[in-house]
């Protein structure tokens, strides 16, 4: 799609936001009611799609990605009349007499920049909570996923007008195109490069951005872990999608008194979950493409491999691997891995691990497994990171009761339930005033008399 297509395609939506047809609640509804339609009605596509571009078994592709999908749907549609109604808020007696309230109120024609890890989810989560909130969408998918973006574009065809949804696909040119237009607002999901660049180009015209990026995100296990828990939900989180989750446990800060028994409980329940040969396992899914493939290769080293580090390039997978011994100035802690590699960082004590994390940028997600509950409450509160866990592992997103997002390098904004209809929305305040009383005392000129009636009402 060229440039001017594209910018016919959102022309045609800002003259239809106009027509202010996506304000009533009931229209919106009906739009997320059709959506919900339409995903259930392609779940055996998504799930090939997903196949075809991930490796995802239908199970995994069902859980982490048509199931929320849906449950997000759902979700937005149950809340949002009541998420959409005006709020009363008290009135100061400077403004007496009238009445003060807050409308969420849409901000118009927005832009959905979806990746490719979890195309479906990570498409459909924010395009729900565009629609709750009443904007026009232009969702673009990643080209890394083709198969996806195929059946994503086919989705939003059948379920909704271009004026209201629009899917381009493609790759850097119409990103680049969809970046030269005027938004209303833009949602990013993403590496924290390009999430500069859009943020950069979406500074021309002030527009709004929700920055959903990633990082190196920590997994600290101390000493009064419960060790079986931790190694079984560690390997869940870590090699989920091949380890190809913004939120996944980057690198493991272990204790050094239990470092060599969790290695060894993680390595047998690798085992129990994809069998002696991952690479071989149909239900074991794969890098997205040869480039990422090869960069995940260039970050293990095979002298501190004490677990896997096999691969197969016909097929694009590479075992669930574990590195001991790693330091920080290794390869595989110089950037975020987006793969099947687990480095194993030893500490000797809790407030050394803690300054680790905190010396580097700030993560999407910490996960801490204790059971110090006093301790719990102190990592919690104390460190910088966007969303976590206590003794689990990457379940903190998989709810619409509470928001996810990132900060600092890892991200702005939130999303999931109320958060998206409030990422896609203005909280406008509106005074109304009464025309029957008019305090003289704010009008010029500003005799001595009226100075005192100006100490009361507005100190």
């Amino acid at each position: 799609m060229n440039e001017q297509q594209i910018a016919t395609i959102v022309k045609r939506q800002r003259s239809y936001f106009m027509t202010h047809a996506t304000m009533d609640v009931a229209a919106r509804k009906a739009a997320l009611d059709r959506l919900l339609a339409a995903v259930r009605a392609h779940e055996d596509g998504i799930a090939r799609a997903l196949h075809e571009d991930l490796g995802k078994s239908f199970d995994e592709s069902y859980m982490c990605e048509i199931g929320l999908s849906l449950s997000e749907i759902r979700y937005q549609r149950a809340h949002l009349a009541r998420w959409a109604r005006p709020r009363l808020r008290p009135t100061d007696l400077a403004n007496a007499i009238a009445t003060s309230r807050v409308e969420r109120v849409p901000y118009g024609v927005t832009l959905v920049m979806a990746p490719w890890n979890y195309p479906f989810l990570l498409t459909l989560e924010p395009l729900a909570g565009a629609l709750a909130a009443g904007n026009t969408v232009v969702v673009k998918p990643s080209a890394y996923a083709p198969a996806s973006s195929a059946v994503l574009a086919t989705i939003c065809a059948e379920a909704f007008s271009p004026e209201l949804v629009s899917v381009v696909e493609g790759g850097r040119a119409e990103n680049e195109a969809l970046l030269d237009q005027r938004w209303d607002n833009i949602f990013f999901t993403g590496s924290v490069a390009v999430g500069r660049l859009v943020m950069q180009r979406a500074a021309a015209h002030l527009t709004p951005v929700t920055l959903e990026l990633g990082g190196k995100s920590p997994c600290i296990v101390e000493a009064s872990a419960n060790l079986a828990v931790a190694a079984r939900r560690i390997a869940f989180g870590k090699w989920l999608n091949v380890g190809q989750t913004c939120v996944a446990p980057d690198y493991l800060l272990v204790d050094r008194h239990i470092k060599g028994e969790l290695i060894e409980l993680v390595r047998a329940e690798a085992t129990k979950m994809y069998g002696d040969d991952a690479l071989a396992n149909p239900a074991f899914g794969k890098m997205i493409n040869e480039k990422h493939f090869r960069r995940v290769l260039g970050l293990i080293d095979p002298v501190k491999v004490v677990m896997g580090g096999g691969s197969d390039a016909t097929t694009l997978r590479i075992e669930p691997t574990i590195m001991d011994g790693v330091e920080p100035d290794d390869a595989v802690m110089g950037e975020e891995i987006f793969g099947p590699v687990l480095p194993v960082i030893a500490y000797d004590d809790l407030d050394e691990a803690l300054r680790f994390v905190e010396q580097r940028p700030t993560p999407l997600a910490l996960y801490l497994f204790t059971q110090d509950r006093t301790l719990a409450r102190r990592v919690m509160r104390d460190v910088a990171f966007g969303g976590g866990c206590v003794n689990d592992t990457i379940m903190h997103i998989a709810t619409s009761h509470m928001g996810f997002g990132g900060m600092g390098n890892s991200g702005m904004g939130s999303y999931h339930g109320r958060k998206s209809f409030e990422a896609f929305t203005h909280e406008k305040s509106v005074v109304s005033k009464a025309t029957f009383f008019d305090a003289p005392f704010r009008y010029q000129p500003y005799a001595s008399w009226k100075r005192f009636f100006v100490r009361k009402f507005v100190h």
